[in-house]
């Protein structure tokens, strides 16, 4: 495979000129007021009670608690929900800097996070982000406006690569995705959009009926917040070629393992237990409640969120009580 010329040498000003254009021409309106009908009602945070102005409130308003304790009539007051602030958690651990087609993993999570900064940005809208990195969780706090965006873009592609495993320069704890998910937890306090941008392949266990360790700290996430889980993949991880004796190293640990690819029954078990794993995170995604979105290095990433998106507006137009089955 050749060498990777660099992000620096890709003009990153350019490239995210490029990509802006490409997501408003190609995706225009399409995730704007995703977040509508995240809170039923003009507000659902409550702000306290104040009594009750015949003529001026509605009745249905009226809060019946308050108003059994102190006999008077009273409402509730909430605070409306104006504003959305979308929390992005970004992998870019090694093993999201494999890539095969025109663009890399990583590459690839810059393109969804730019797609999800363009089109739910707004007057008010706020976007933060957590960059999980092997040297530890990046933290850009929730800011709004098209140049906090296009900073923290920048950031993420100038993230510094591994070039590959490293026993001296290898940190003793490597964070993982569980543990970047609890600081999610802990600084959005607010509700609103949560997407994680990772293959998820972190900590998946042998057995597939053991949930993996961040299935827990998602399906947390997905109690208060509307989660996205965008998973990147690239079509060698899912089945290999036949191109011969081969060294597969593992970017995480470092282990290398010489296959040799001509072997049709091994390339067949490999697709096989490639698939399993696929499926072994779609189901942990599937219990976590969070949406799902598939992307691949090979593929029009643009085409894949279009999909998505239309998917996810045909389920929230069933009404409710009636089934809908699993996310897209």
């Amino acid at each position: 495979m050749p060498a990777d010329p660099g992000l620096a040498d890709l003009a990153p000003d350019q490239r995210l000129r490029r990509l802006e254009l490409t997501v408003n021409r190609r995706l225009n309106g399409l995730l704007h007021g995703q977040y509508r009908g995240l809170l039923p009602g003009p507000g659902s945070e409550p702000a306290g009670s104040r009594e009750y102005r015949p003529g001026e409130d509605e009745v249905r308003r009226m809060d019946w608690a308050v108003t059994a304790r102190t006999s008077v009539p009273h409402i509730r007051q909430v605070d409306a929900d104006r504003e959305l602030t979308t929390w992005l958690l970004v992998d870019a651990s090694p093993s999201m800097e494999f890539g095969t087609a025109e663009l890399d993993k990583r590459e690839l999570s810059v393109a969804a996070v730019a797609a999800i900064g363009f089109l739910t940005a707004g007057v008010g809208n706020r976007l933060g982000a957590q960059l999980l990195t092997p040297a530890g969780l990046r933290r850009f706090p929730a800011r709004s406006g098209r140049t906090h965006l296009l900073s923290l873009l920048r950031a993420l592609l100038a993230a510094p690569r591994t070039g590959g495993y490293d026993e001296a320069t290898a940190p003793l704890a490597p964070p993982d995705l569980a543990g970047a998910l609890a600081a999610v937890h802990r600084v959005a306090a607010q509700r609103g959009l949560v997407v994680v941008v990772s293959d998820f392949l972190d900590g998946l266990p042998d057995d597939p009926d053991h949930p993996p360790p961040w299935e827990r700290t998602l399906r947390r996430l997905g109690v208060r917040h509307q989660v996205l889980a965008v998973e990147v993949t690239d079509p060698r991880e899912l089945e290999l070629p036949d191109v011969g004796l081969v060294t597969l190293v593992d970017p995480e640990t470092g282990r290398r393992r010489e296959v040799c690819t001509s072997d049709r029954g091994l390339r067949d078990r490999y697709a096989v237990a490639a698939a399993a794993q696929r499926d072994q995170v779609r189901q942990a995604l599937r219990r976590s409640g969070a949406a799902h979105l598939s992307l691949r290095t090979d593929r029009d990433w643009c085409a894949d969120i279009v999909r998505h998106v239309h998917a996810q507006r045909r389920l929230a137009a069933v009404p409710v009580g009636v089934g809908r089955g699993g996310a897209a």
